[in-house]
This record gives C-alpha cells, sequence and structure tokens, in this order.
C-alpha cells in the first residue's frame, strides 16, 4: 500500500511542504484525502490531493471495464521474442475504456511512428546523397505484430521525416514470413549492400541480401532482392530460429575481406557469429565466435562499433587502432532489454574481449533502463558521429493499441560517446537537430525546495517539452550524514518516488493533473552503504502515471555515476505518451510509456520536488515547448 502525504502551504515560500504520514486502510475505493490548506496559483488549484496521492485498487472508472481474453503471443512461434506486451502486474486483458480523446494525445508529436499501424525494430539507417534514410519492421495491415514489411522514411536532420513506399515486402519463399531486421554496407566505391533476415516459408531464419536498383538517386526508392537469395542459411549446431539480425559490416585485416556478425545461442550461452565475405553473396563460417557469454540466452539485434577514447567525434564502423575501444550490443531474447559492453577488439584473431569481466555484455550496463529495445546505430559521415536508434514498444493493452489504430515509436536519435571520465560508460545524447523545434526562448527557473516539497512549474504546455535540469543537494547534509541510509537501494524494488530517504528523492514530475492523481517522477535518490559512501540512483516512477488498469506501472532505473565536482542533472525529452530521460550527460538512460487518464489534452501539468527528509535542494531548471516535427509523406508530385 502506498504511503500518503498532506500538504501545508507556505506563504513565505512557493513551494507547498508535505509531512509524511503513515500507511492508512484502504477500503478498495479511492478514498478523498484531507486537504490541510491549497493556493490559487494563475487561476489553477496548485494541489488539492496530497503529493503522491495514494492510487487504491480500484475507481469508479473500472466499473466500465472488462475482461477480454488474453492476447497470443505474437513472434514467438516464429522464433522471435513476443511482441505482445504482458504487464507483470497488471493483466494485460483487463480492459479500460479508453475515449477517443485520451486515445489521441498519446499519439507524438515528434517522435518517428508511421500513420497507422504496428512498427518494431529499426533498420539499415544510412546516409546518402543529403538524405537519411530509416527502415523499419511494420506490418501495413493492423497495429499487432505480422506480415513484417520494411517501412522507408527520409530526413534531412533526423527529426523531419517523410514517409516513402515501402522498400521490401515478404514475397519470397526466403522471407515470406517476414523481411526482419537488418543492416546496411557502404562500400568504397559508394554500393549499397543491405543484409537482412528472411523467415522462410519453413520458419527457417536465413540472410538475404538486397540493394538498391539506382545509386543516382538520392531516395533510394527502388529495391532489388539478390536472385541467389538466401546468401546465408544456420550453420550445424545453431537452431533454425536461432540465427539473425546480420550487423553493417567492417574491413578485415586483408585486402577485400568483410566481417560481420550475426547474433544466436548455444543453450544458454549467448553468441555472437562471425562470418566472413569478399562480395557479400557468399560467406565462410569463422571457427571462433566473437564473444560469448553464459546464462544470457538468445542474443537478437547484436551492434558492434568502434569508439574513440580521445577525440569528441564517432567513428566509422571499419576504424581500429590506437585511442579506439569497440563497443558490442546485444539485444537479450530473455529479458527484452539492450546491454552493452565496452571493451577491445583483436582484428587479428578476431575477438572481443570487456574490459570489466564483471560489466561483460548481458549481465552489466544497459543502453536504456526504460522500454527500449532492438536498437541500431550508424556512422553519420556528414556530421563524423554515430547515432543510434532504438525501438519503444506500447506497454497498454493490445486491445487499446488496436482501437487507437497504431503501435510503437521511435526513439529520438541519440548520439553515442565514450564516456572518458569513468571509462565505464557510454555517453547518449539527442541528435543537436532536436533543438530546431524549441519554441523561441527558455522558462528559466530556480527553486529551493526544503524536504518534502514540491512546486509548480508554468508553461504553455506540458505534453511536448525539452527540459534540461540540475539539482544541488545541501552540502552541509550531504557531507554529515555518515550512517547508512537505503543499503541496497533498487530503483524497481523501492516503492517509487514516495519512498523518502534522508537524501532522497528529488528531481522533475511530468505529465501529472493539477490533483497529482496522476504523475510520472523522474528523480535521483542518494544512498549510503554501511561504509558511509554515497551512492546515486536515477530513477522514473510509473506506478501512478495512470488511473487505467492494464497499462505497465513498474519503477525503471540504475545506479548513475556523478563525480565530484559534477551536479545531478538530467534532460527529460516529453512527448505525449513517452518520456526520454538521461542522467549525467547520458550515463544513464531510462524511457517511459505513460497512459494518463486524466493529464491530457492541455491538463498536464509539469513540477519539481524533494521528497527527502533530511537535505533541501536547489533546482536550476531551462524548460522549452517543442514544435511538432510534422512528419508526413513525401509529396507525390515529386517521387
Amino acid at each position: 500500500m502506498a504511503t500518503q502525504y498532506h500538504s501545508s502551504y507556505d506563504p513565505e515560500n512557493s513551494a507547498s511542504h508535505y509531512t509524511f504520514l503513515p500507511d492508512q486502510p484502504d477500503s478498495g475505493h479511492r478514498k478523498s484525502l484531507k486537504i490541510i490548506s491549497g493556493i490559487f496559483l494563475s487561476s489553477f488549484l496548485l494541489l488539492s490531493v496530497a503529493f503522491f496521492p495514494i492510487l487504491n485498487n480500484q475507481s469508479p472508472d473500472l466499473q466500465s471495464n472488462s475482461r477480454s481474453p488474453a492476447p497470443p503471443s505474437r513472434g514467438v512461434s516464429q522464433g522471435v521474442s513476443d511482441k505482445t506486451f504482458r504487464d507483470v502486474v497488471n493483466a494485460s486483458h483487463i480492459s479500460y475504456a479508453w475515449s477517443n480523446a485520451m486515445l489521441s494525445w498519446q499519439r507524438t508529436a515528434y517522435h518517428f511512428q508511421p500513420q497507422k499501424n504496428w512498427m518494431n525494430d529499426p533498420n539499415g539507417p544510412l546516409y546518402h546523397k543529403g538524405w537519411y534514410h530509416l527502415f523499419y519492421q511494420y506490418n501495413p495491415d493492423s497495429a499487432i505484430w505480422g506480415n513484417i514489411t520494411w517501412g522507408h522514411a527520409v530526413s534531412k536532420d533526423l527529426i523531419h521525416w517523410l514517409y516513402l513506399p515501402f522498400a521490401m515486402v515478404p514475397d519470397q519463399w526466403y522471407d515470406i514470413n517476414g523481411v526482419w531486421t537488418g543492416s546496411a554496407t557502404i562500400l568504397p566505391d559508394g554500393q549499397i549492400m543491405m543484409l537482412y533476415t528472411g523467415d522462410t516459408d519453413d520458419y527457417v531464419q536465413v540472410q538475404n541480401l538486397a540493394y538498391p536498383t539506382n545509386l543516382s538517386d538520392p531516395l533510394l526508392l527502388d529495391w532489388v532482392k539478390y536472385k541467389g537469395n538466401p546468401v546465408l542459411v544456420p550453420p550445424p549446431g545453431i537452431g533454425v530460429k536461432d540465427f539473425r539480425d546480420p550487423t553493417t559490416a567492417w574491413t578485415g585485416p586483408q585486402n577485400g575481406q568483410w566481417l560481420l556478425t550475426i547474433g544466436s545461442k548455444i543453450g544458454k550461452t549467448g553468441i555472437a557469429l562471425v562470418y566472413e565475405t569478399s562480395n557479400f553473396t557468399s560467406f565462410k563460417l569463422l571457427g571462433e565466435v566473437l564473444h560469448a557469454v553464459p546464462g544470457t540466452g538468445m542474443w537478437e539485434c547484436v551492434d558492434f562499433y568502434p569508439v574513440s577514447t580521445e577525440k569528441t567525434n564517432g567513428l566509422d564502423t571499419s576504424y581500429n587502432g590506437p585511442g579506439v575501444k569497440h563497443v558490442l550490443k546485444a539485444s537479450l531474447d530473455d529479458n527484452k532489454q539492450d546491454h552493452y559492453a565496452i571493451g577491445t577488439y583483436d582484428l587479428t584473431k578476431n575477438k572481443w574481449t570487456p574490459d570489466n569481466p564483471e560489466l561483460d555484455c548481458g549481465i552489466g550496463l544497459k543502453l536504456d533502463y526504460g522500454k527500449y529495445y532492438a536498437s541500431k546505430t550508424f556512422y553519420d559521415p556528414k556530421k563524423q558521429r554515430r547515432v543510434l536508434w532504438g525501438w519503444i514498444g506500447e506497454t497498454d493493452s493490445e486491445s487499446a493499441d488496436l482501437q487507437k489504430g497504431w503501435a510503437s515509436v521511435q526513439s529520438i536519435p541519440r548520439t553515442v560517446l565514450y564516456d572518458k571520465k569513468t571509462g565505464t560508460h557510454l555517453l547518449q545524447w539527442p541528435v543537436e537537430e532536436i533543438e530546431s523545434l524549441r519554441a523561441g526562448d527558455p522558462i528559466v527557473k530556480q527553486v529551493n525546495l526544503q524536504p518534502g516539497s514540491i512546486e509548480l512549474l508554468h508553461v504553455d504546455s506540458a505534453a511536448e517539452l525539452d527540459i534540461e535540469a540540475s539539482f544541488e543537494v545541501d552540502k552541509v547534509a550531504l557531507q554529515g550524514i555518515i550512517e547508512a541510509d537505503h543499503v541496497g537501494f533498487s530503483c524497481s524494488t523501492s516503492g517509487g518516488a514516495a519512498s523518502r530517504g534522508i537524501l532522497g528523492p528529488f528531481g522533475v514530475v511530468v505529465i501529472a493533473d493539477q490533483t497529482l492523481s496522476e504523475l510520472t517522477p523522474v528523480y535521483f535518490f542518494i544512498s549510503k552503504g554501511a561504509d558511509g559512501r554515497a551512492e546515486t540512483h536515477f530513477c522514473a516512477d510509473q506506478t501512478r502515471s495512470s488511473e487505467a488498469p492494464g497499462v505497465a506501472k513498474q519503477v525503471y532505473g540504475s545506479s548513475v555515476p556523478v563525480l565530484d565536482g559534477e551536479k545531478h542533472s538530467m534532460r527529460l525529452l516529453v512527448d505525449h505518451s513517452i518520456v526520454e530521460s538521461f542522467a549525467q550527460g547520458g550515463r544513464t538512460v531510462i524511457t517511459s510509456r505513460i497512459y494518463p487518464t486524466k493529464a491530457v489534452n492541455g491538463a498536464a501539468r509539469l513540477f519539481v520536488f524533494n521528497n527527502a527528509t533530511g537535505a533541501s535542494v536547489t533546482a536550476s531548471v531551462k524548460i522549452w515547448s517543442l514544435e511538432s516535427a510534422n512528419i508526413r509523406s513525401f509529396p507525390l508530385q515529386d517521387l
């Protein structure tokens, strides 16, 4: 049962203050909370219920809910991860009486998504003759997974996208059950080799080659499949449903040699197979795997690329030499999360070794600690950067997706750099082009937040924002507290932002209604171990993001290094039903999907808060309203 807070307004401080109250019995219906005091701010009631109010198991809205049969697994029988969301807490087959206004509000304004229907993995991103190209897994017939086709879109700036006709459809025996994930390799002469996984008429995963028919076409409208497909079939010892998602190739040690890796497993050991080729039509399996990690299960959507340890630019996939580390990323089918590790690649032996075995791929760091999967990078030669895409699936019910007519978005493209300060992390950051959507000057606010306080930040629309916030914790409290506090703290098991400690939580509340009956806090929590050493955690709490059942309501997050001299800093991209949160310059990232019933259509509010018990916090915030990216079809007359 959640804890309750009651409010008390201090006229000397525009922030409202809260006192902790113990848990109280729950009668099974949402009770009204006694309001000790309140205040009107800009004609809106700041608070009419307590900070982080209790959300009981049932509300009057649920009277119109009904149970429908649980949706079937989608994709598992064909050997890929389940494409049906199944929440571990809320039965996904409990339907909610969503209004059309609620569902319309969920559609994003500046994240890439198709006009309708289902989308999943990003595929074959590349830059060609002035255009960025994104291909993606798409079902043209429905808002659920199936009939996977390659959608295609182009952009001049990675933000304003134009839909193009399909690049490839499942029309051959070797891909009739799906044109699945693939990657592009651009040869020195400009030729584009697109390798992709096809699901055959016998449900065998094979690798196929496609290429554009006209390289002089900037839009790459026409693609042809190689007549000799498939070019790769599962090798002996590999399951016919455990062989998918070829990477971009890199040059080998021999002249004209190219290498690429494909994810698989042997038993419960995740592996990255390596093939060599000189022409992309005939391949040889090398005797040793690139890397293997026991207990991690099937590796999907493997990615492998270099990062510079000295410079701040990205590197071409084939780059190697001094001052370079290599990143190995795998999407784990078992837990549906993207894991990565940084290490050293021996090109001669074709072996990758993690810098820290305790942070090996699949058991250490994650690219994103929220709803994020099947990511893929590419090298952008225009701006000399490595750009990361990721699939952001839905965490509501399948019936709701069918009702609204679409499912899934892509993350905002992120640049990827090696974190030279820690030497252990990557830094992910939204591409700079997102700033082109900022509407005018930012709202700048500095707030002193006493323990247990929250303050409303006035914005025109809280549904489309770019927020930069930093927090300074009272040094006397931070250094003076020597006793252990929340030893072994974990975001996922903490109980969310309503769980208080001496030094946290503190952060930003997004997509809240004015009564705080729905809210999504993104925050820091500082715990202290038995040795008195502080550890910072970065969390996103969805437990009160919606009063609707059948949507995800967990707490995401992880620890994040905060080095000497650094403030606790975060950047949030808020876009209706998606929130992308970046801590400490992108060392730790969390993506959330939220489905409010009240904080919609002008009712969304933005707050900063400090729910610690023993430390004040100074918050410095910059807030930009973001305009729509106006994603639309390419003008037909120009095709």
